[in-house]
């Protein structure tokens, strides 16, 4: 599958750049992973590459406005880019709309369509340390009153709550490297002190 050169310039021309004004966990090389990743899972299925490219590249550019509400904003961004009318008609613009609404990992239904499905788990990581370097960033972005040790404890509870036994992060897709991952973090989750001498050490290489 190969993606329209003239939608691929103008989105690497017009929305890459953007994604400087977003926090350092959800700029240009989250983007280029979570492409990247949706061209791996979406093999064997029968989707339109296109429309899965957009909905990848928009899928967090809203998410300097307000992190809270990013899934929505940036859908709408996608959504309201007239550019986009010369590739695809109203209804693949909604199915990409709701793509991006559906991706987030707080999501607490199924999301609307395959896109959903691929986008969502797409944007899941699959390196231990790279999901807790992410995990840092965030809680030195939206927590920077907190002491270090404190935000450490953060980061564990974050970790804890949203990829633990019964946590909130939930994949569509089956994926031998998404299980690899889950179970490394399991075990890190379980054994707090590794999971800390873990994230220090990723934190002293930041």
């Amino acid at each position: 599958m190969i993606i329209d050169s003239e939608l691929k310039i103008y989105i690497e021309n017009n929305i890459f750049p953007k994604y400087e004004r977003n926090e350092k966990g959800h700029q240009i090389d989250h983007i280029n992973y979570v492409i990247n990743r949706c061209l791996e899972l979406c093999k064997n299925k029968d989707i339109d590459i296109n429309m899965l490219y957009v909905i990848a590249a928009y899928h967090d550019i809203g998410y300097y406005i307000d992190y809270k509400n990013h899934e929505i904003i940036s859908a709408q961004i996608m959504y309201n880019d007239t550019n986009l009318k010369v590739f695809f008609d109203e209804l693949q613009l909604k199915i990409m709309r709701e793509a991006i609404e559906d991706h987030r990992a707080s999501l607490n239904r199924m999301p609307r369509s395959i896109y959903g499905e691929l986008i969502s788990s797409a944007d899941r990581n699959i390196d231990v340390d790279e999901s807790l370097r992410r995990i840092y960033l965030y809680s030195i972005e939206h927590f920077s009153e907190l002491s270090d040790e404190e935000t450490i404890e953060e980061c564990y509870n974050h970790a804890l709550k949203k990829f633990g036994e019964d946590g909130y992060s939930k994949f569509f897709v089956e994926d031998k490297k998404y299980e690899d991952y889950l179970k490394e973090l399991h075990y890190l989750l379980d054994n707090k002190k590794e999971f800390i001498e873990r994230l220090k050490k990723i934190i002293s290489d930041i």
